[in-house]
């Protein structure tokens, strides 16, 4: 029930909407610009239908989030000192071994400043390695997520050591709480998302942009919606050929959940539950009639486990994307909140490979294969 009041009223906010732009064309100059930029993304937004049909163009989506076992974050992952393409094209053929096609990845604004053009040539090498084993990308700008325990803001140059059993230890925000917060900071993010969106608009290697990752968190104070609502309108003014979308919680009635459930050209979500959780959001996000992704899941010891998930997504054609792929300088497989010093859990939390590239799980990876060799 609670499911469908959620559903009926994001609905009804839509109509209202939909409605006041129909009404106000006359007097439209009167509006304040921001309500005018709300109307105008609404127009702009992928129908139903669109999404559908391009959804159905693809195979069933399957993958993991990805980070360079060689790099502690997105900084490390993407500089030129730290750039690391005979470790990606390691990986990427185990990815690629285990049916996998899709990764997803973050980027970082802070590498874009420094260096725009040379940042989209490891950008182009990272897509190429890809191609090569037949996967997509997923491409993530922001992210509100941040393990570091430091009160620091992202910066570039050498990046911390990782902390020893502590999970994701040296991961940082994009942008930084600061400027997240300060509108005045806004005019490079949005020339870095226009840049970055226009080079790559019509490019066949990139599946989706995830345009913010869990904008919801509040981690060091980042009050995200203003910023998410800017983002949307500069990448609906380029207007790519692959679909937009920003990671939705669910579960609660919020404006930032209705805005991005009236925004998203396809409904993407996290979740690291069991499946008697997983079902019933996947069933609200059904309801909205449009493409549904899980773009984070599987935490072992929380039950979210490929085997207890996977076949669902995969008879419910959601997209899978798990997190983690080799084990390294991430620590993902130990769990949220270890403490420093902890000895590698005996059930790992994220990951799939060792860092020499034998199986975490041979079951699970013989369960992935099963599952993926339809694509």
């Amino acid at each position: 029930m609670k499911n469908k009041v959620i559903l009926c009223i994001c609905v009804l906010g839509l109509v209202i909407v939909s409605l006041s732009s129909s009404l106000s064309v006359a007097s439209e100059n009167s509006l304040p610009k921001k309500d005018n930029d709300t109307y105008s993304n609404l127009q702009r937004r992928w129908s139903a239908e669109k999404a559908n049909r391009w959804y159905d163009s693809q195979p069933w989506i399957i993958g993991c989030n990805y980070v360079t076992s060689t790099a502690i974050n997105q900084i490390e992952m993407w500089q030129e000192e730290t750039f690391d393409p005979e470790t990606i094209e390691k990986e990427m053929a185990l990815a690629e071994s285990i049916g996998f096609n899709t990764v997803r990845v973050f980027i970082h604004d802070l590498i874009w400043e420094a260096d725009a053009e040379g940042f989209k040539k490891r950008l182009d090498r990272f897509f190429d390695i890809c191609e090569k084993h037949h996967i997509k990308v997923i491409f993530t700008f922001f992210t509100n997520g941040s393990y570091s325990f430091k009160p620091f803001e992202p910066y570039l140059g050498k990046q911390p050591d990782p902390v020893p059993g502590v999970h994701n230890s040296g991961w940082v925000q994009s942008p930084g709480s600061k400027d997240v917060n300060d509108p005045n900071k806004w005019g490079r993010l949005e020339r870095y998302v226009r840049d970055i969106i226009s080079t790559y608009a019509n490019d066949d290697r990139i599946l989706l942009w995830c345009l913010y990752n869990e904008p919801w968190n509040k981690n060091k104070g980042a009050n995200t919606l203003p910023l998410l609502r800017e983002v949307f309108d500069w990448a609906r003014d380029i207007n790519p050929t692959q679909p937009l979308t920003a990671t939705i919680r669910g579960g609660s009635l919020n404006e930032m959940d209705c805005f991005l459930l009236e925004n998203c050209d396809v409904i993407t979500f996290h979740s690291y539950e069991s499946i008697d959780a997983v079902k019933p959001k996947v069933q609200l996000y059904k309801d909205f009639g449009r493409p549904v992704v899980c773009t984070e899941y599987m935490a072992r010891p929380k039950g979210s486990t490929f085997g207890a998930i996977l076949p669902f997504f995969q008879s419910e054609r959601i997209g899978a994307i798990s997190f983690g792929l080799v084990a390294g300088k991430g620590n993902f497989q130990y769990p949220w909140g270890s403490k420093e010093g902890s000895p590698e859990p005996a059930i790992w939390f994220h990951d799939i490979f060792r860092n020499d590239g034998a199986p975490y799980d041979i079951n699970e990876v013989r369960l992935i294969k099963e599952l993926s060799k339809g694509n």
